[in-house]
């Protein structure tokens, strides 16, 4: 019989198994619970409220680590470091999330000595929410770096020895939008990401692709089912796009708004359903689940000692019923007539899409056509541009002079801003600078909806690059290139010149190589 959470009293000391162990040693199910810090002191009594539930948590045999949040949906809140040390020091198993919405590099390095010198261990990362309140006014956001970034960073940074951890949204409705997030959850592999979360969901056809998509590229790391409680509240707040990547259909919410008449305004549907999903999540073959929500002490309880009481086979029922997808929405396989969920044959409208991609615009076949002429190493026009650059920058006031020129043809054509370490190449020439609210460098964060970006109403520069690479069959190489990490020292500085003469981030991965 499952053992009860504790209701009353301080948590004894214990020690859990190595999340790492856990996951890459052994075929044990995992349990991880997510808590979100609150605002103000640990010691006042919102505060004290969530570190009581993480200390009975860590009591519980059945879950094996806690995930604490950091500042989700871009507002301030006590920093999980703070309820970590606690929690670690009672022998539980923390991971520790880490965006890079309000730290720099140099803050997120140093972040990174002070985790591993307090004894985490575990690291989920992440590029963040975008902020949207601060005091005396909005936060500005910072995004030095973004998730893929922040994976090489901690791989190599000496002295620290982090399990990874990084998230997939392929929740997704379009294929410009599905496509960018599985070519960018290779990314974080290559970069050091040694388990992943996906995002909140409710569609069991999508999370079965996410494994066997993952499956057919050769992408074997332990994968945790993202199963997030609902309630009206969330529900409504997820459908109307507040949260950014999390989606609830009309047909999800219109079901939710029906359980909530009853008694107990559907507390026990909506633990039955998280159970469900539980279910699911290790009848697919996730390594583990992700368990999120406002949740009571006694909910986590009832959920999984609702899945104890489910047959083995219960789970091929629940998939059939849990799949609210949104209308239209892509998969990258067909259906499974027998189950619901997905087969291994490719789509027939992706492959349809690939022979047949759509027409692409001016402006970007003339890019194309610069940069093969002047802008590849081997070309004829790079060699002249050396030699030209060579002899301007000794001169100031012809140096000047040609990057105002350059700056301004720039900004006429792509909305240049003069960042001096150019990514145009990498993202089929649209500038991350001025359109991208998050100045994502390697691959689209996870908060577009349909196609459109979750700050401001403006398309998604990543599906507009995924267009224009499919119309030339290389959307499927997006994202192979190396990492990079825009130099701000460069800012405000020739572009051209920096790629010439061998300083800006391609130079520097050129000569590292």
């Amino acid at each position: 019989m499952a053992t009860s959470l504790p209701r009353h009293g301080l948590p004894t000391m214990g020690t859990k198994q190595s999340f790492r162990t856990l996951l890459e040693k052994t075929d044990v199910f995992a349990i991880v619970a997510e808590l979100v810090t609150s605002r103000g002191l640990i010691t006042e009594r919102n505060g004290r409220k969530v570190l009581e539930v993480g200390r009975a948590l860590s009591t519980d045999p059945r879950l094996h680590a806690v995930s604490i949040t950091d500042n989700p949906g871009g507002h301030a809140m006590l920093s999980a470091d703070t309820m970590g040390v606690d929690l670690i020091s009672r022998g539980q198993e923390v991971i520790i999330h880490l965006s890079c919405k309000d730290w720099n590099r140099n803050a997120l390095e140093s972040r990174c000595w002070k985790l591993a010198s307090e004894g985490f261990q575990n690291v989920l990362t992440l590029s963040g929410d975008y902020p949207v309140t601060g005091f005396q006014g909005q936060a500005a956001p910072v995004f030095d770096i973004d998730s893929v970034g922040l994976l090489e960073l901690l791989s190599q940074t000496n002295g620290a020895d982090f399990f990874l951890g990084a998230v997939v949204s392929n929740f997704k409705r379009l294929e410009r939008e599905v496509m960018p997030q599985y070519f960018k959850l290779a990314k974080k592999l290559r970069s050091g990401a040694r388990f992943i979360i996906n995002q909140i969901g409710y569609d069991s056809r999508k999370q079965d692709e996410l494994l066997k998509y993952m499956e057919l590229h050769g992408m074997r790391v332990p994968v945790l089912a993202n199963v997030y409680v609902l309630g009206l509240p969330a529900a409504r707040f997820f459908h109307a796009g507040r949260i950014p990547g999390v989606t609830v259909t009309d047909e999800l919410l219109a079901v939710v708004e029906k359980q909530t008449t009853s008694p107990d305004r559907g507390r026990a549907f909506f633990l039955e359903l998280a159970a469900k999903q539980c279910a699911i999540a290790k009848g697919l073959g996730f390594r583990g689940i992700y368990l999120g929500g406002h949740l009571r002490l006694d909910d986590y309880d009832r959920i999984l000692r609702t899945v104890d009481s489910f047959g083995d086979e219960d789970w091929i029922g629940f998939a059939r019923d849990i799949r609210f997808s949104q209308p239209g929405e892509f998969y990258y396989f067909e259906q499974d007539s027998n189950t619901g969920l997905s087969s291994m044959e490719i789509s027939s409208d992706y492959l349809r899409t690939n022979a047949n991609p759509p027409a692409t615009d001016l402006q970007y076949k003339a890019s194309r056509l610069v940069h093969k002429q002047f802008f590849e190493e081997k070309s004829r026009g790079f060699r002249v541009g050396q030699a030209l650059y060579q002899i301007v920058e000794r001169s100031p006031r012809l140096s000047h002079a040609l990057h105002r020129a350059e700056h301004t043809l720039k900004a006429l054509a792509l909305d240049c801003r003069d960042c001096g370490d150019c990514s145009l190449p990498e993202i089929a020439y649209l500038c991350p600078e001025s359109q991208c609210a998050k100045n994502q460098r390697n691959g689209p964060c996870g908060g577009t909806r349909q196609g459109f970006c979750e700050v401001g109403d403006k398309e998604c520069i990543w599906c507009r690059a995924y267009d224009r690479l499919k119309s030339y069959g290389e959307a499927e190489h997006m994202l192979e290139g190396p990492v990079v990490f825009r130099d701000g020292a460069l800012r405000g500085t020739s572009a051209w010149a920096n790629t010439f003469l061998g300083r800006d981030h391609r130079s520097r991965k050129s000569s590292s190589s």
